[in-house]
């Protein structure tokens, strides 16, 4: 059975479908969505076999994932990873926004995904469809890009593409117009030192 193909309003997103969606989340749902910069794919943090499926479509290990997750702000930051003032002050002004986050985990996150990873990304991404997905859900979802086979274009941005391609993979693909071809810039904050792991959409000038 294909994946659903759901327009929704990009900055306005309908209530009702917004709705639906988070309720395939919650039964386990692996949805694809618009952001601020590529599309990415992902689910429910706390569904264990949703997860799964993201790693297997991604070809890799649960264990050895990267994913990050998508967080409406930063209010509960707290539950999922360890940042100082000094970091926290950076994200306060940047976020929403183009950047992920590798912070330090807190305790929660190894037992929530199965893991032994030390690290989490957080992404709050300046895009009302992911955001509110996440507010109405009332946790983070996982997310991870989805990339190209083409060679010259890495990142699918044509929802319509995108859909032909994981239509037999997911749940749920979400048209919220066309996406960017360029990543989140990646910060790594870990302990009391800032270091930049990749430059991309998000300006670097802290």
């Amino acid at each position: 059975m294909p994946a659903e193909f759901i327009h929704i309003h990009p900055e306005s997103p309908e209530e009702r479908k917004i709705l639906h969606v988070v309720s395939a989340l919650r039964d386990g749902a692996v949805v694809i969505y618009p952001t601020d910069t590529i599309y990415g794919m992902g689910c429910d943090i706390h569904n264990a076999r949703a997860v799964e499926r993201v790693a297997r479509i991604k070809g890799i290990k649960p264990q050895k994932n990267d994913f990050s997750f998508i967080c409406y702000d930063l209010s509960h930051i707290s539950d999922y990873a360890r940042v100082d003032n000094a970091t926290f002050k950076i994200m306060k002004r940047v976020l929403p926004g183009p950047y992920t986050f590798i912070l330090d985990a807190n305790n929660h996150v190894p037992k929530l995904l199965n893991t032994n990873k030390k690290t989490v990304g957080i992404r709050v991404p300046n895009h009302a469809i992911p955001r509110r997905l996440v507010q109405e859900l009332g946790n983070p979802i996982i997310t991870t890009t989805i990339r190209d086979d083409d060679e010259i274009i890495e990142y699918p941005t044509d929802p319509e593409i995108i859909f032909e391609r994981f239509q037999h993979l997911v749940d749920i693909v979400i048209d919220g117009g066309y996406g960017g071809n360029v990543p989140s810039t990646v910060v790594r904050a870990v302990g009391s030192e800032v270091e930049l792991i990749r430059e991309g959409l998000g300006e670097v000038d802290f």
